[in-house]
């Protein structure tokens, strides 16, 4: 037995220092990717995070789904999802919880970050000072962890700051903002302070359960007795939980930091009158054997400190889709801005306004521009309010999160501070390794010249010569505009054929679209446009399509609404090859055409959006000549996912069990073999709450096998989820086969590309 001895002069809780190439202060998504992505780089991390889990918004504590530019894929971004770290976690959290459980959620980032043996984490952990040595340098943080009692000194030669508030960059003295800028700084058209406030507020949510029995509620004397005083709490129903009450939000119009526990408070006010107007208003009947399984204890913060980097991305960068030599991500959610009342406001609870297409973020939005080594990450990063509005959002953070840990691994190999990467030869280097992650930064590829693959002869069992999308009898009625996205040949004349039914007389629009700015999928430009007769019964429309004249391009056939008129579906799904229908998606704020204010410098154009699987079949139709844009010369064009053109080899339906051969003249030392595969880009994977009908998607190769010339396998996996397959071995050969197996009947192999170093 130990026994305590009074020390009257007093006592100090342990403290320890310690010592690391990077210290990540958050961990939210943003600070996860960034501590990932620069310990598998080699650099030795202490991630520190002030909760007993990780996650930060999309963890237990908050709940809300992880989205970034595929919007709920309700907006113009096609393939979208972002790649990397962010594409890892979500396609790992489908495959063990497509059901989407938050708890679930919680283990899998504890399980990446704890499996990873260069970082060091400390939970529970809050930073509460910064050391610095000199006016532009940090040489450490102080933290203390009140679960074992102990203060940290957290050295290193780099710091990040993903703590969504800036705890540390504040305290460093870093010029920050906070609120809305002037609209003629950046000369930002849409007026935030005018139309909204200054400042996003804070969310949280519950959850309900239903019980065999009926369950009472005694609503707590603290609760908002009057309902009414929500003017939208009409959509206060019993079907809805979880993030969809994300506009029940407050704290716009308060200090969105220092007045976080009064904005908890009174959200937890709204929170549990919400539950006794369901239960106790006697309007809702079905509520009876609901209970409230679980309330939000901290709120999932929207907006407060925002730093200045090197460069603050505006309005017109998203909306213009500027293209940086120094892009390292992008962002594709709309500029979404609520008013600052928030859910006490009678204004739409957000408005939301996209872009044409996703957009980049160069590397200096990451970079203090006061701290000399300083990286921001997350909601602190450089960009204005109004820039904020879409930026803010988790896998957009995420995805800088990564190139933020690349950009510090790389620091450290070279010796060098986070401004000095901008010089030309780093930033392709950090742009070359993001993209090998999967970033596929947009305008970007992989480099050839490091590819052994290039220099190969590649040879493939087949390749898909698309004739057909064969009809399976279901056909899809015409109550809003339909249309197939196809990559045509420049130069090539086209006729299409399609199964229409009609039960009389009518007529259907044709329309020929593209999009008028290479790589978006908005079609904004009409290339053609007929009328066409229906007589009643079945019909085969043919459509001619004229040769495009400077370039290949995906070009949409669209069969505008019209209810009388019934189009045959296809079960075959194939990658690059897409459905995509005129509708609506009231979360993303998609009317099924953007309308925006005059003068707000927002286009107003059509949204055409794919439906989710089980839906969003392919148009059954027929093409003439046969679509010739799936060869084997995509597996080494460096581009890793559907843009201007599919970008993939595919194998004829027919061939189970296709084969890729490589062969060199010289034999090859072959360290690590890369493959890219199709884990459908355009599915949003949404963390929780969503629900997915698949725990594997589609189009992606279960089972590969590789072996050398000589016969000696060299790596194979099988029941494969992931996106990015690697293999590992040091063999010398002149050649390689890799075995693949066709993931489904109605799905053909395919690949986007093969990497070899």
């Amino acid at each position: 037995m130990i026994i305590g001895i009074t020390e009257l002069e007093g006592r100090s809780a342990r403290k320890t220092t310690l010592k690391a190439d990077l210290v990540v202060v958050g961990g939210g998504i943003a600070g996860v990717c960034t501590a990932l992505s620069a310990a598998r780089e080699g650099a030795d991390v202490i991630l520190v995070q002030d909760r007993p889990v990780l996650g930060g918004n999309a963890s237990s504590e908050v709940r809300l789904w992880i989205l970034g530019a595929t919007s709920h894929m309700g907006n113009n971004n096609r393939w979208s999802r972002e790649g990397g770290i962010v594409d890892e976690l979500l396609t790992e959290n489908l495959y063990r919880n497509k059901e989407g459980n938050p708890v679930l959620l919680d283990a899998l980032l504890m399980d990446k970050v704890l499996s990873e043996k260069n970082i060091t984490l400390l939970l529970n952990t809050v930073v509460t000072d910064v050391v610095k040595a000199g006016g532009r340098t940090i040489s450490s943080v102080e933290a203390i962890c009140p679960q074992n009692d102990t203060r940290y000194t957290l050295a290193a030669p780099l710091f990040c700051d993903a703590s969504g508030d800036g705890v540390i960059a504040y305290q460093s003295g870093a010029a920050y903002r906070m609120g809305a800028e002037d609209d003629t700084e950046f000369s930002e058209s849409f007026s935030a302070s005018e139309r909204f406030g200054q400042l996003l507020g804070h969310s949280m949510y519950f959850y309900t359960k239903r019980c065999t029995h009926p369950v009472k509620f005694v609503c707590p004397d603290f609760a908002l007795k009057d309902i009414k005083l929500i003017p939208k709490y009409e959509s206060i129903r019993p079907d809805q939980w979880g993030c969809n009450y994300w506009w029940l939000e407050y704290g716009g119009n308060l200090d969105t930091i220092h007045d976080t526990e009064i904005i908890r408070t009174e959200l937890l006010k709204v929170i549990y009158g919400a539950w006794n107007y369901i239960k106790n208003s006697g309007k809702f009947p079905e509520a009876d054997n609901l209970t409230l399984e679980w309330v939000g204890n901290i709120p999932g913060k929207r907006e407060s400190r925002r730093f200045e980097g090197l460069y603050m991305l505006n309005q017109n960068d998203i909306i213009h889709q500027r293209i940086f030599d120094d892009a390292v991500a992008f962002g594709g959610w709309a500029i979404d801005l609520h008013p600052s009342d928030g859910l006490y406001s009678a204004l739409p609870s957000c408005t939301q306004f996209h872009s044409k297409g996703i957009y980049s973020i160069p590397y200096r939005c990451y970079v203090s521009r006061d701290i000399d080594n300083l990286f921001l990450a997350g909601r602190t990063i450089s960009v204005s309010h109004v820039a904020f509005g879409s930026t803010r959002v988790m896998a957009t953070a995420g995805s800088g999160g990564q190139a933020v840990g690349i950009a510090a691994a790389l620091c450290r190999k070279l010796s060098c501070l986070p401004a000095d990467l901008l010089e030309k030869d780093h930033i392709r280097l950090l742009q070359q390794k993001l993209n090998l992650i999967g970033q596929s930064i947009p305008g970007t590829k992989l480099n050839p010249k490091e590819n052994l693959a290039s220099d190969a002869r590649i040879c493939v069992s087949s390749e898909l010569k698309l004739s057909e999308l064969p009809g399976n009898g279901e056909w899809l009625r015409l109550d809003y505009g339909a249309a197939q996205l196809l990559p045509l040949r420049a130069g090539v004349s086209y006729s299409v054929g399609a199964l229409c039914r009609s039960a009389g007389k009518t007529r259907v629009t044709v329309e020929l679209r593209k999009s008028g700015r290479k790589g978006n999928f908005t079609p904004d430009v009409l290339l053609e446009r007929r009328e066409m007769e229906l007589e009643g019964g079945i019909r085969k429309l043919i459509v001619p399509i004229s040769p495009l004249e400077k370039e290949d391009a995906y070009v949409f056939l669209i069969f505008r609404a019209n209810p009388d008129v019934e189009i045959a579906l296809s079960e075959t799904r194939l990658s690059g090859i897409l459905s995509l229908f005129n509708k609506f998606n009231l979360k993303v704020g998609n009317k099924g055409k953007q309308d925006p204010p005059k003068d707000s410098g927002f286009d107003s154009f059509e949204f055409w959006c794919p439906e989710r699987r089980p839906g969003g079949k392919n148009m059954a139709l027929s093409i003439t000549p046969a679509l010739d844009v799936f060869g084997s010369g995509n597996l080494v064009d460096g581009t890793t996912r559907p843009t201007c053109m599919p970008n993939a080899w595919i194998a004829d339906l027919e061939d189970r069990e296709p084969l890729i051969s490589l062969s060199w003249d010289q034999p090859r030392r072959i360290k690590r073999v890369r493959l890219f595969l199709d884990n459908d880009f355009d599915h949003a994977m949404e963390s929780v709450q969503y629900g997915h009908p698949e725990d594997m998607m589609p189009f992606c190769l279960r089972d590969i096998s590789i072996e050398t010339e000589e016969g000696e396998r060299y790596g194979q996996v099988k029941d494969n989820h992931n996106t990015i397959v690697s293999f590992e071995g040091n063999a010398l050969t002149r050649g390689l086969r890799i075995k693949v197996a066709k993931p489904l009947e109605n799905v053909p192999a395919s690949l986007f590309q093969i990497y070899i170093d």
